[in-house]
């Protein structure tokens, strides 16, 4: 699905898979090899209803309540259900991009620190290597401190 999107669009990625699993940001980074804060952790909220996705350093944790005071609306994290139903993906495989409609994103200025981070590509043990100006360029996200 992930891949067939990402054709749509004409973006060309090399999707790695693994045997073990990178659904958490320290497994990714295990896999891979690389900083555990150069994974793009892809992490969905529920707000009213609606998906805002937030692309974090794997290292960081969204502040809440910044991002609620940024929104002007309560953001919640969602559940397993909720972000399956809202994505299409399970929690630990959703991409940063590649949506029929991409959800409103933000991401972690932290990121901009790394040449290359690596996100989920739609599976938990499936990445890519991209940058953060691709990132920013293909989900159409505002950079943001959000740590």
């Amino acid at each position: 699905m992930f891949l067939d999107k990402l054709k749509e669009l004409g973006i060309n990625i090399d999707v790695k898979e693994f045997d073990i699993s990178t659904r958490t940001a320290a497994e990714a980074a295990v896999a891979i090899g690389c900083d555990i804060n150069q994974i793009a952790k892809s992490i969905v909220f529920n707000v009213e209803g609606e998906i805002v996705l937030v692309l974090v350093c794997g290292g960081n944790r969204v502040n809440e309540e910044k991002m609620s005071a940024h929104l002007g609306k309560i953001l919640k994290k969602a559940d397993a259900d909720f972000v399956k139903e809202k994505t299409g993906y399970t929690i630990g495989g959703v991409p940063p991009f590649g949506y029929e409609t991409q959800p409103q994103t933000f991401i972690d200025e932290d990121l901009l620190n790394y040449k290359e981070v690596w996100a989920a590509a739609g599976a938990n043990n499936t990445v890519f290597k991209t940058s953060p100006d691709e990132l920013i360029k293909y989900s159409q996200g505002t950079v943001l401190d959000i740590t």
